[in-house]
């Protein structure tokens, strides 16, 4: 599987379903206040089996490819989970789920599972926006004593800020699919026309002044 090609396949199958919705002319608004031209919730891909299977192959053959070791996954609550799962049952390897916040009542766990000090884990995440919530997961993972491999996540929107914070983390991200290939099919598929590009392309490169 060429990484071009699933980029492009995931990309195509994200816009059928309509797990992304670009909307340039009426925006969306995130719960950040951030206005934005594109809605992606790719837990839609979980009903469709033909789709769930092929990002399900394209996560294990990244793995194989770009992780050194892997004892344990990790899913990013919640819509890492069963992407996570997934995964770690092709590989037969342990899973656990990190949640947000600790839980509320109970042993207040905020890992879910069972996860060893020195172990070497990845993090298998749906869509990386800014970054800053999925690597409170690699923090969470260190901080059990495990070392952390890399982060896997079906999209990225490819902001500035979350590659920075990556970096910072010594995390490396590796990602099916992005926003630029998105849009790049988008267009030849019809989804959008040729004089929405500008503004779209406007979006990823400064989300929290585009709209105002």
């Amino acid at each position: 599987m060429k990484s071009s090609n699933i980029a492009e396949t995931i990309a195509s199958y994200l816009l059928e379903i309509k797990a992304v919705k670009l909307s340039p002319n009426a925006p969306f608004t995130w719960t950040s206040g951030w206005k934005s031209p594109i809605y992606c919730d790719n837990r839609k891909t979980m009903s469709y089996p033909k789709i769930r299977d092929y990002i399900r192959d394209a996560f294990v053959a990244s793995i194989k490819e770009n992780a050194k070791q892997v004892d344990v996954v990790a899913g990013v609550a919640t819509a890492g989970i069963p992407q996570g799962m997934l995964i770690a049952q092709e590989l037969n390897l342990p899973f656990v789920y990190v949640r947000s916040s600790n839980k509320a009542h109970g042993l207040e766990n905020k890992i879910e599972g069972v996860v060893e000090k020195g172990q070497t884990a990845i993090v298998i995440e749906d869509l990386i926006s800014t970054g800053g919530s999925s690597l409170a997961v690699v923090d969470a993972m260190r901080d059990a004593g495990c070392k952390v491999e890399a982060m896997f996540a079906i999209f990225t929107y490819g902001f500035p800020v979350a590659d920075t914070r990556f970096q910072e983390k010594q995390c490396p991200l590796f990602t099916l699919s992005n926003y630029n290939v998105l849009i790049e099919k988008a267009l030849k598929e019809g989804y959008v026309k040729e004089e929405d590009l500008k503004s779209l392309q406007q979006w990823r490169e400064a989300p929290e002044k585009w709209g105002i």
